[in-house]
């Protein structure tokens, strides 16, 4: 953070909207090549995150916090805020709302996407300009993959750089390596086992420091398809192409993962539903971060409605939910919202 954060003519109240992403994996989770993890995702249009900040009428009393989902949420709100007043310093007092935000650890990047709106809302009540690199250094985001914090400010297909192996424990955000704009008419059929979570939290971190280390020549393969498949294909729309980088990328990250996660996907009934569209059509299947959604790459929204169609016959009765999404060539918004407590939507 700046020690001298740029001021800005604050709002009463100021809504922010995020867009989840899709982790779509490591090119190096063990930094055989020089640089660390280093990530490929994608910004969706669905599975947001929504969130306000309104300056309390009583600048005394504690924030109040509304529309926090479960009780770990509204935890992490209260403590990103005692983050954002140690950094800002005191000022006054900022009540939030939650209007909505995607299931927790599914692999959609919840926590981010809800630190990043909550910073950046709170930080613009409060007259500060911090930038979204700012707000993620404050909060402690992003310390293995940038995608959900690059995704927050520009949206589309998105590579970072990792961190350099020599010096992986410092806390500067992974670099933006590249960006392309997603096809508008390719979709993504999500997949969402509501019976499950993925890893996180010091169980992540066990299982992560219990893997082999990655070989390099997998490592190479994985930066072979990042560089000369996946962000070539998304530049000239080739779908086949692009589905099929995708499937090599995900079989290889996720059959690394496997010892931790339970198999290449964390959910059985997830990958029953992506095998059976995989075999109707061409599609780029794979997995979210630790999932459990998992996420099936087709080629138009009509070959997406078939793609769900031959997911739900092929798992009758299995607590899944499904979605239909595209990508977003866009980041976050905000806007002014109303003084009033309840109904933010209204300007």
């Amino acid at each position: 953070m700046p020690t001298t954060p740029g001021r800005i003519s604050p709002p009463s109240a100021i809504t922010v909207e995020s867009p989840a992403r899709l982790h779509l994996g490591f090119i190096d989770p063990n930094g055989s090549l020089g640089r660390v993890f280093g990530s490929v995702g994608l910004a969706i249009d669905t599975h947001g995150t929504r969130v306000t900040a309104r300056q309390a009428h009583a600048a005394t009393r504690k924030a109040i916090i509304e529309g926090a989902a479960i009780e770990p949420q509204r935890e992490r709100i209260e403590q990103h805020i005692r983050q954002l007043e140690a950094a800002l310093g005191k000022g006054p007092t900022i009540d939030i709302e939650v209007h909505e935000t995607p299931r927790a650890h599914t692999g959609l990047g919840s926590g981010t996407q809800l630190a990043l709106a909550l910073g950046t809302a709170f930080a613009r009540v409060r007259g500060h300009e911090a930038s979204t690199a700012d707000i993620a250094a404050i909060l402690a985001r992003g310390a293995r993959s940038g995608i959900g914090i690059h995704g927050f400010d520009h949206g589309g297909l998105i590579v970072d750089g990792g961190r350099d192996a020599r010096n992986a424990s410092r806390t500067t955000l992974p670099p933006l390596i590249a960006r392309q704009p997603f096809p508008e008419a390719w979709r993504i059929l999500l997949i969402d086992d509501t019976s499950r979570e993925g890893l996180h939290g010091d169980e992540e971190k066990r299982g992560l420091a219990s893997l082999a280390p990655f070989p390099a020549t997998l490592a190479a393969h994985l930066s072979h398809l990042v560089l000369l498949r996946i962000l070539p294909a998304v530049a000239e729309s080739d779908f086949d192409t692009f589905a099929d980088a995708i499937c090599d990328l995900q079989q290889t990250i996720g059959e690394y993962f496997a010892p931790v996660q339970g198999g290449v996907f964390a959910s059985p009934a997830v990958a029953r539903a992506l095998e059976a569209v995989a075999a109707e059509q061409k599609a780029g299947i794979g997995q979210t971060s630790w999932g459990p959604v998992g996420f099936a790459f087709v080629a138009s929204a009509q070959d997406a409605e078939r793609a769900l169609a031959a997911a739900q016959r092929a798992t009758q009765g299995a607590p899944l939910a499904f979605t239909i999404a595209a990508g977003r060539n866009r980041g976050a918004t905000w806007r002014a919202a109303g003084r009033r407590h309840h109904g933010a939507n209204a300007a």
